[in-house]
Protein backbone atom coordinates (compact mmCIF):
# COMPACT_ATOMS: atom_id res chain seq x y z
CA UNK A 1 0.00 0.00 0.00
CA UNK A 2 1.46 3.36 -1.06
CA UNK A 3 2.03 6.15 1.42
CA UNK A 4 -0.53 8.98 0.98
CA UNK A 5 1.06 12.24 -0.15
CA UNK A 6 -0.07 15.66 1.06
CA UNK A 7 0.65 19.23 0.05
CA UNK A 8 0.00 21.85 2.72
CA UNK A 9 -1.60 25.22 2.14
CA UNK A 10 -1.06 27.84 4.84
CA UNK A 11 -2.63 31.27 4.92
CA UNK A 12 -1.78 34.39 6.87
CA UNK A 13 -3.91 37.48 6.58
CA UNK A 14 -1.33 40.28 6.50
CA UNK A 15 2.18 40.90 5.23
CA UNK A 16 3.34 41.42 8.83
CA UNK A 17 2.02 38.00 9.81
CA UNK A 18 3.64 36.50 6.74
CA UNK A 19 7.02 37.94 7.67
CA UNK A 20 6.78 37.24 11.38
CA UNK A 21 5.27 33.78 11.08
CA UNK A 22 2.41 34.70 13.44
CA UNK A 23 -0.15 31.91 13.24
CA UNK A 24 1.95 29.94 10.79
CA UNK A 25 3.58 27.67 13.39
CA UNK A 26 0.17 26.64 14.71
CA UNK A 27 -1.04 25.81 11.21
CA UNK A 28 2.07 23.78 10.48
CA UNK A 29 1.74 21.90 13.76
CA UNK A 30 -1.91 21.02 13.03
CA UNK A 31 -1.10 19.85 9.51
CA UNK A 32 1.91 17.84 10.65
CA UNK A 33 -0.11 16.11 13.37
CA UNK A 34 -2.86 15.17 10.92
CA UNK A 35 -0.50 13.87 8.23
CA UNK A 36 1.33 11.75 10.80
CA UNK A 37 -1.97 10.42 12.18
CA UNK A 38 -2.90 8.95 8.80
CA UNK A 39 0.59 7.66 8.03
CA UNK A 40 1.12 10.16 5.23
CA UNK A 41 4.03 12.24 4.03
CA UNK A 42 4.16 15.99 3.40
CA UNK A 43 5.69 16.56 -0.04
CA UNK A 44 5.17 20.31 -0.37
CA UNK A 45 4.11 23.51 1.38
CA UNK A 46 2.60 26.75 0.10
CA UNK A 47 2.04 29.94 2.08
CA UNK A 48 -0.41 32.66 1.07
CA UNK A 49 -0.14 36.21 2.41
CA UNK A 50 -3.32 38.12 1.67
CA UNK A 51 -6.19 40.14 3.07
CA UNK A 52 -8.72 37.31 3.07
CA UNK A 53 -11.39 38.82 0.83
CA UNK A 54 -9.71 37.98 -2.46
CA UNK A 55 -10.53 34.69 -4.15
CA UNK A 56 -7.69 34.93 -6.69
CA UNK A 57 -5.15 33.11 -4.53
CA UNK A 58 -2.03 32.47 -6.59
CA UNK A 59 -0.27 30.26 -4.02
CA UNK A 60 -3.36 28.10 -3.67
CA UNK A 61 -3.57 27.69 -7.43
CA UNK A 62 0.08 26.66 -7.46
CA UNK A 63 -0.60 24.18 -4.65
CA UNK A 64 -3.55 22.67 -6.54
CA UNK A 65 -1.42 22.33 -9.67
CA UNK A 66 1.27 20.56 -7.67
CA UNK A 67 -1.37 18.27 -6.13
CA UNK A 68 -2.48 17.19 -9.59
CA UNK A 69 1.10 16.67 -10.74
CA UNK A 70 2.11 14.60 -7.71
CA UNK A 71 -1.29 12.97 -7.16
CA UNK A 72 -1.34 14.44 -3.66
CA UNK A 73 -4.12 15.65 -1.40
CA UNK A 74 -4.32 19.29 -0.33
CA UNK A 75 -4.33 19.71 3.46
CA UNK A 76 -5.18 22.85 5.42
CA UNK A 77 -5.14 23.49 9.16
CA UNK A 78 -8.63 24.93 9.61
CA UNK A 79 -11.69 24.53 7.46
CA UNK A 80 -12.79 28.14 7.88
CA UNK A 81 -9.57 29.32 6.22
CA UNK A 82 -11.05 28.17 2.91
CA UNK A 83 -14.79 27.96 3.43
CA UNK A 84 -15.62 31.65 3.29
CA UNK A 85 -16.88 31.95 -0.29
CA UNK A 86 -19.35 29.79 -2.17
CA UNK A 87 -17.73 30.84 -5.46
CA UNK A 88 -14.27 29.91 -4.20
CA UNK A 89 -15.39 26.57 -2.77
CA UNK A 90 -17.18 25.72 -6.03
CA UNK A 91 -13.97 26.42 -7.94
CA UNK A 92 -11.99 24.27 -5.52
CA UNK A 93 -14.44 21.38 -5.80
CA UNK A 94 -14.34 21.62 -9.60
CA UNK A 95 -10.54 21.49 -9.61
CA UNK A 96 -10.67 17.73 -9.11
CA UNK A 97 -8.15 17.88 -6.26
CA UNK A 98 -9.02 16.07 -3.04
CA UNK A 99 -8.59 18.19 0.06
CA UNK A 100 -8.93 17.80 3.81
CA UNK A 101 -9.00 20.08 6.83
CA UNK A 102 -6.95 18.92 9.82
CA UNK A 103 -9.56 20.24 12.27
CA UNK A 104 -12.50 18.53 10.49
CA UNK A 105 -11.03 15.56 8.59
CA UNK A 106 -14.38 13.81 8.23
CA UNK A 107 -16.18 16.74 6.64
CA UNK A 108 -17.40 15.77 3.19
CA UNK A 109 -17.84 18.04 0.18
CA UNK A 110 -21.50 18.68 0.98
CA UNK A 111 -20.61 19.84 4.48
CA UNK A 112 -17.93 22.17 3.15
CA UNK A 113 -20.25 23.66 0.57
CA UNK A 114 -22.94 24.28 3.18
CA UNK A 115 -20.41 25.89 5.52
CA UNK A 116 -19.37 28.20 2.70
CA UNK A 117 -22.99 29.07 1.95
CA UNK A 118 -23.69 29.83 5.60
CA UNK A 119 -20.53 31.95 5.89
CA UNK A 120 -21.51 33.97 2.83
CA UNK A 121 -25.03 34.35 4.18
CA UNK A 122 -23.59 35.67 7.44
CA UNK A 123 -21.83 38.46 5.58
CA UNK A 124 -24.99 39.36 3.70
CA UNK A 125 -27.09 39.74 6.84
CA UNK A 126 -24.59 41.90 8.74
CA UNK A 127 -26.02 45.05 7.18
CA UNK A 128 -29.57 43.90 7.92
CA UNK A 129 -28.66 43.08 11.51
CA UNK A 130 -27.09 46.51 11.93
CA UNK A 131 -30.18 48.14 10.51
CA UNK A 132 -32.40 46.19 12.89
CA UNK A 133 -30.22 47.14 15.87
CA UNK A 134 -30.43 50.81 14.96
CA UNK A 135 -34.20 50.54 14.59
CA UNK A 136 -34.49 48.85 17.98
CA UNK A 137 -32.29 51.50 19.61
CA UNK A 138 -34.38 54.21 18.04
CA UNK A 139 -37.56 52.57 19.30
CA UNK A 140 -36.14 52.35 22.84
CA UNK A 141 -35.27 56.03 22.71
CA UNK A 142 -38.77 57.20 21.84
CA UNK A 143 -40.24 59.49 24.50
CA UNK A 144 -43.34 58.45 26.38
CA UNK A 145 -46.46 60.01 24.98
CA UNK A 146 -45.27 59.77 21.37
CA UNK A 147 -48.29 58.46 19.45
CA UNK A 148 -46.00 56.54 17.08
CA UNK A 149 -43.97 54.82 19.80
CA UNK A 150 -45.98 51.61 19.85
CA UNK A 151 -45.97 51.07 16.09
CA UNK A 152 -42.26 51.88 15.74
CA UNK A 153 -41.36 49.53 18.58
CA UNK A 154 -43.43 46.77 16.99
CA UNK A 155 -41.70 47.26 13.63
CA UNK A 156 -38.30 46.96 15.29
CA UNK A 157 -39.40 43.82 17.11
CA UNK A 158 -40.81 42.31 13.92
CA UNK A 159 -37.57 43.05 12.05
CA UNK A 160 -35.46 41.41 14.78
CA UNK A 161 -37.73 38.35 14.69
CA UNK A 162 -37.47 38.14 10.90
CA UNK A 163 -33.67 38.25 11.02
CA UNK A 164 -33.61 35.50 13.66
CA UNK A 165 -35.92 33.36 11.51
CA UNK A 166 -33.78 33.97 8.41
CA UNK A 167 -30.61 33.02 10.30
CA UNK A 168 -32.26 29.83 11.56
CA UNK A 169 -33.25 28.87 8.01
CA UNK A 170 -29.71 29.53 6.83
CA UNK A 171 -27.87 27.55 9.53
CA UNK A 172 -30.28 24.61 9.81
CA UNK A 173 -29.01 22.68 6.73
CA UNK A 174 -25.49 22.67 8.19
CA UNK A 175 -26.78 21.45 11.56
CA UNK A 176 -28.67 18.66 9.82
CA UNK A 177 -25.56 17.54 7.92
CA UNK A 178 -23.40 17.60 11.05
CA UNK A 179 -26.06 15.58 12.88
CA UNK A 180 -26.06 13.00 10.09
CA UNK A 181 -22.28 12.78 10.39
CA UNK A 182 -22.43 11.83 14.06
CA UNK A 183 -22.87 15.05 16.03
CA UNK A 184 -26.01 13.70 17.68
CA UNK A 185 -26.15 15.86 20.81
CA UNK A 186 -26.44 19.60 21.35
CA UNK A 187 -22.92 19.76 22.81
CA UNK A 188 -21.40 17.83 19.90
CA UNK A 189 -23.24 20.01 17.41
CA UNK A 190 -21.92 23.10 19.18
CA UNK A 191 -18.34 21.80 18.98
CA UNK A 192 -18.75 20.92 15.29
CA UNK A 193 -20.18 24.35 14.51
CA UNK A 194 -17.28 25.99 16.36
CA UNK A 195 -14.82 23.90 14.35
CA UNK A 196 -16.51 24.92 11.11
CA UNK A 197 -15.78 28.58 11.79
CA UNK A 198 -19.42 29.63 11.48
CA UNK A 199 -20.44 32.09 14.18
CA UNK A 200 -23.77 32.50 15.93
CA UNK A 201 -26.21 35.17 14.80
CA UNK A 202 -24.67 37.61 17.29
CA UNK A 203 -21.12 36.66 16.33
CA UNK A 204 -20.43 34.68 19.49
CA UNK A 205 -19.40 31.12 20.30
CA UNK A 206 -21.70 28.13 19.95
CA UNK A 207 -23.09 26.46 23.06
CA UNK A 208 -25.38 23.48 23.55
CA UNK A 209 -28.22 25.78 24.61
CA UNK A 210 -27.65 27.96 21.56
CA UNK A 211 -27.97 24.97 19.24
CA UNK A 212 -31.09 23.85 21.08
CA UNK A 213 -32.64 27.28 20.64
CA UNK A 214 -31.99 27.17 16.89
CA UNK A 215 -33.58 23.72 16.57
CA UNK A 216 -36.58 24.68 18.69
CA UNK A 217 -37.07 27.86 16.67
CA UNK A 218 -36.91 25.92 13.40
CA UNK A 219 -39.91 23.85 14.45
CA UNK A 220 -42.07 26.96 14.40
CA UNK A 221 -41.00 28.12 10.94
Amino acid sequence: MSTPAFIAYYRVSTTTQGQSGLGLDAQRAAVKAYVQSVGGVLVGEYKEVESGAIDDRMELKAALKQCRTRKAMLVIAKLDRLARSVHFISELLQSGVEFVAADMPHANKLTIHIIAAVAEYEREVIAQRTKASLAAAKARGIRLGNPNASSQSKRASDEARRLADDYTKGILPLIQVLYAQGATSYSRLAKSLEASGVSTQRGGRWTASGVRNIIMRSRNL
